[in-house]
């Protein structure tokens, strides 16, 4: 049976140069596989060069295209864009409000207040009616940077950000200078800077729109607002490209179907200032990659063949006795990876691994985010001398943050439900594992409820470059393990290369 895309409303002004506007949500929708309504709430008298004139829809024009709409093609998403005066604001938030009393309804407002050329659409008075009617029923708010200091004052965008009044905020700068392109992202899931390599493009024209638009489609495909930007800033860029304009000015930005697996488009999150786009490395793991809390037990599968091990020890609240306890699980483990020429990782912590001489470490994010400044500078530091990293990963935002890490291998879990600890992510699936493969710039590694070989043959056959086993290694031995992976990898990857699903 095929799925109905889902319906996203488009609330915005016309174009009549095709740029921006209801014509390029149009094109971002039919890149983002949703079906877009496009609802005229102003009339722009406008070329590629520079907006003319501005004719808002009178209200009663308005409010009857919403009408229709509601009664046959109800939004999961409506969008905003040019509405045109304080009266056409408020026949949209009339029908939010209508709307959200029926099923959730997600609202993303991209608040048009100028043209590029310098063209003001916004008076006090519809500012007003931004900050106290509209912005506070959002979900999602996409200014630009300029749009922002309008509406809040100037100031750092995490700052704006929280002022705005919005559930969640991207302040775009795309049309700032710089190497890279980078949007603040505040949301309940994520801070930080979203960027991209800046591209040089001659049809630029409607970028926000589209940014906007695609943010309000994955939402409508169930995505969260961190992952939802993740992907219109994916969405966004694959439109930059060198064709011909149609006009004196910039062309319209032209999405591309495609771009959901196009690996050049994985943004990288920030959680600081970005110092530059991160280098890949080398280093990572490759086949059965297992997990255990015992020292001894870790020299016994280095000792069974296995190459790659992580330990992990965990630290009770009131355990006194706890480095000695560590260095004791440490020690038979790190003489059995040297003696076989073995990969001993060991999780969560770093500075220990640095004084035993382990030189590979993983880390949750929750882990990276409990970083001090002082402390991200020791472990960049150590970086350097040649520390390797690898990272968890659960989500499109999480794996943008990886990105700006660029460890020597990226985590995507749980493939399959995990009793191991108590998570809120939903199973990634094959397809999501095999997603996180084709997209990542590092080696990825599948982890998660893999109980049987069979589940590790599965997991070989994506792209993975290793798969972790926690529980099931001392039952069997790690032949049989070794074995299904080699049989995996053998596969050719027979589920396809679409769209990844929400894990939250």
């Amino acid at each position: 049976m095929t799925m109905q895309p889902p319906i996203v409303w488009s609330i915005a002004g016309l174009d009549s140069g095709g740029g921006a506007g209801l014509s390029a949500d149009q094109r971002a929708a039919d890149a983002i596989g949703v079906h877009l309504c496009p609802a005229a709430a102003a009339l722009t008298a406008q070329n590629s060069a520079a907006v003319e004139a501005v004719f808002p829809v009178p209200p009663a024009q308005l409010d009857a295209q919403l009408a229709a709409l509601a009664g046959d093609l109800p939004p999961a998403a409506i969008k905003t864009g040019l509405l045109g005066g304080v009266e056409q604001l408020r026949v949209v938030v009339r029908w939010v409000d209508r709307l959200r009393e029926r099923a959730p309804v997600a609202l993303v407002v991209d608040p048009v207040l100028g043209a590029t050329t310098g063209a003001s659409f916004a008076d006090e008075a519809l500012l007003r009616a931004y900050r106290e009617d509209l912005l506070p029923r959002a979900t999602v708010a996409t200014p630009n940077r300029r749009e922002a200091a309008r509406l809040v004052g100037d100031g750092a965008p995490a700052g704006q950000a929280r002022k705005l009044g919005s559930a969640s905020a991207c302040i775009t700068g795309g049309d700032e200078a710089g190497p890279l392109a980078l949007d603040w992202l505040s949301s309940p899931q994520a801070n930080g800077w979203l960027a991209l390599p800046r591209r040089k493009a001659t049809n630029s024209h409607g970028t926000g729109c589209c940014f906007a638009t695609g943010l309000a489609a994955a939402l409508a495909r169930g995505f969260v607002a961190a992952d939802a930007a993740v992907l219109a800033k994916m969405l966004t860029t694959s439109g930059l490209h060198g064709a011909a304009a149609p006009g004196a000015g910039a062309g319209p930005v032209r999405p591309q179907a495609g771009f959901i697996r196009d690996a050049s488009l994985l943004p990288a999150l920030f959680d600081g200032e970005p110092g530059g786009w991160p280098g890949r490395r080398g280093g990572g793991v490759e086949g059965v990659y297992g997990i255990t809390d015992s020292g001894a037990d870790a020299a016994e599968l280095f000792t069974q063949g296995l190459q790659t091990v992580q330990l992990r020890v965990k630290r009770g609240d009131a355990d006194a006795d706890w480095p000695a306890r560590l260095r004791a699980e440490l020690r038979p483990a790190l003489d059995a990876a040297r003696r076989h020429g073995a990969t001993l990782i060991l999780n969560d912590h770093w500075r220990e691994a640095l004084q035993a001489g382990v030189d590979f470490i993983h880390l949750g994010q929750e882990d990276l985010l409990a970083l001090s400044a002082a402390e991200r500078l020791e472990l960049a530091a150590a970086r350097a001398n040649g520390l390797r990293l690898g990272l968890s990963s659960h989500s499109l935002w999480e794996l943008a943050r990886a990105v700006a890490w660029a460890p020597d291998y990226i985590a995507c879990g749980p493939v399959w439900p995990t009793l191991t600890k108590a998570m809120p992510w939903r199973p990634q699936g094959l397809d999501n594992l095999a997603w996180w493969a084709a997209m990542a710039p590092a080696p990825v590694v599948g982890i998660g409820g893999v109980l049987a070989p069979d589940q590790l043959t599965s997991i070989a056959a994506t792209g993975a470059s290793a798969g972790c086993v926690v529980r099931g290694l001392k039952a069997v031995g790690v032949e049989p393990w070794q074995q299904a992976w080699r049989e995996g990898r053998a596969r050719a990857w027979q589920g396809g290369a679409g769209w990844p699903h929400a894990s939250l």
